[in-house]
């Protein structure tokens, strides 16, 4: 699986033949300024929750690819007012086999609200699967006990987890999810945009390394195979 980075907590993973796009934000983040959206593809754009900083440009992207939208129901909703008519709403709980992989929503603890203020519907996660193994993406939240169920549902090759504290997990508590859901390869996301969510890059590789995982931290634009 090759995992390509955006900014923030938006990222792309090739599998089985599929490019599926997470949490659009790239046009309101500076650091992602030479990033070119008109470039990227994707057959699938998943939006773990409704802020901003996760679904900006999803009715762009998801207009000039064609992508399918997976997300909660409410989202659903509001893109259909957009325009967007590809998409597939899901919820808390539920799978849903696609071409070429499976989504699983898990619970993520945060909030969600639209960006013109209407409700976004539960927050949550996504395992993926497929016959090339399971990543986790956990979505903005905080640490949680329910993250104890993901390894009775996959095995992850790695896990893509919120690092910057603040609105969610820092690394120190993002540890703590790793040791829960079984993963020692971990892509730190949700950090460095922000005056509110900058963290020192070593204190969080060597937290990492002191527990026995391994931190990637991805510099913008560039891609890992994994």
């Amino acid at each position: 699986m090759r995992y390509t980075y955006y900014g923030h907590s938006c990222f792309l993973v090739e599998t089985n033949g599929k490019k599926l796009l997470f949490d659009p934000f790239i046009s309101g983040n500076e650091l992602a300024k030479n990033i070119n959206i008109a470039g990227i593809e994707a057959d699938y754009i998943l939006i773990s929750h409704g802020h901003v900083d996760h679904i900006a440009d999803c009715v762009a992207i998801a207009q000039s690819t064609g992508a399918k939208v997976v997300c909660s129901w409410e989202i659903y909703e509001w893109l259909g007012k957009k325009g967007v008519t590809k998409a597939h709403p899901m919820n808390t709980g539920g799978q849903w086999h696609f071409e070429g992989f499976s989504v699983r929503c898990v619970v993520a603890q945060h909030s969600s609200g639209l960006p013109d203020g209407s409700y976004g519907g539960n927050p949550m996660g996504f395992i993926i699967s497929n016959e090339e193994g399971s990543f986790y993406y956990s979505g903005d939240t905080a640490l949680t006990l329910d993250m104890q169920l993901i390894p009775r549902w996959a095995k992850l090759n790695f896990a893509v987890l919120p690092i910057g504290d603040n609105f969610t997990m820092g690394y120190e508590d993002a540890v703590e999810a790793a040791r829960m859901i079984g993963c020692n390869t971990i892509i730190g996301v949700h950090y460095d945009t922000f005056g509110f969510i900058k963290i020192d890059h070593t204190k969080a590789t060597v937290t990492f390394e002191k527990a026995g995982c391994k931190l990637h931290l991805v510099e913008i634009g560039k891609s890992i195979t994994l």
